[in-house]
C-alpha cells in the first residue's frame, strides 16, 4: 500500500485529489496538510511514502518543507504540484532533492500512475519536461566533479541516454541490452555519483554540462 500525503493550502483541491487516490486498492492517503509547516508534522507522525506538496502556501511554502525533508536519509519521495509548466520554483525544489513535479491540471491517470513510479524508484517523472525546465533554469554548467571519471565507458552511454529523459526500455532497445541490464547500470550510476533517483541524474547532467 503506497501511502501518500497532500499538502495543498487549497481545502477543495485536496479533497478531490484524496477521492481519487483513495479509489485505487494499492493506496491510501494518510493525512493532508495546508502548509509546509504542517506537512513536517504529518510526515512525522503518519511516515508517508510519498508527498504531493505544493509549492506556493501561507506560514512555510513548499520549497522551505521539502528541504527539511530531505535531510533525512528515510525521507518520503516529494513530487511538487505547480499550476506553472515552466516553473524556476520547481526546478529549485528539484535540484534540493524533490523526484519531480507535476502541474496541478494533470490527467488524472497520470497523476496517479506518477505515484507509483515515484514510489517504485524505477524511472523520473516527465523526463522530458524535466530537461526542458532545467534548460531555462540552469546557469553556467559547473566543473565536472570526479566521481563522474568512475563511470565506465558503457556506464556514460547509459548516463547520456537516461539524462535525456529515455526509459529504461528505451535505452534497452536503442542499445541492445535488456531492461534488466539497464537498471544495473542505472542503479550503479546512481550509486557512484552518489545520486538519490534518475530526476537528480538529469539534474547532475544539466548543472556540468553533460546533457
Amino acid at each position: 500500500m503506497i501511502r501518500v500525503l497532500l499538502v495543498d493550502d487549497q481545502a477543495l483541491f485536496r479533497a478531490g485529489i484524496r477521492m481519487l487516490v483513495s479509489s485505487q486498492p494499492d493506496m491510501e492517503v494518510v493525512a493532508e496538510a495546508g502548509n509546509g509547516q504542517e506537512a513536517l508534522a504529518a510526515v512525522a507522525h503518519t511516515a508517508p511514502d510519498v508527498v504531493l506538496m505544493d509549492i506556493r502556501m501561507p506560514v512555510m511554502d513548499g520549497l522551505t518543507a521539502t528541504a527539511e525533508l530531505l535531510k533525512s536519509p528515510d525521507a518520503p519521495k516529494v513530487v511538487m504540484l505547480t499550476t506553472f509548466d515552466l516553473d524556476e520554483a520547481a526546478a529549485r525544489a528539484i535540484r534540493q532533492g524533490a523526484s519531480g513535479f507535476l502541474l496541478k491540471d494533470a490527467e488524472p491517470e497520470f497523476l496517479l500512475a506518477a505515484i507509483r513510479t515515484v514510489h517504485s524508484g524505477s524511472n523520473v517523472i516527465a523526463a522530458s519536461a524535466t530537461r526542458e525546465l532545467f534548460a531555462h533554469f540552469t546557469e553556467a554548467a559547473k566543473p565536472v566533479p570526479p566521481a563522474y571519471a568512475s563511470l565506465t565507458d558503457r556506464e556514460r552511454e547509459i548516463f547520456a541516454l537516461a539524462a535525456r529523459g529515455l526509459s529504461n526500455a528505451e535505452i534497452a532497445g536503442r542499445e541492445f541490452l535488456s531492461e534488466a541490464t539497464v537498471k544495473t547500470h542505472i542503479s550503479r550510476i546512481l550509486t557512484k555519483l552518489a545520486l538519490r533517483d534518475r530526476v537528480q541524474l538529469v539534474v547532475f547532467a544539466f548543472e556540468h554540462g553533460l546533457n
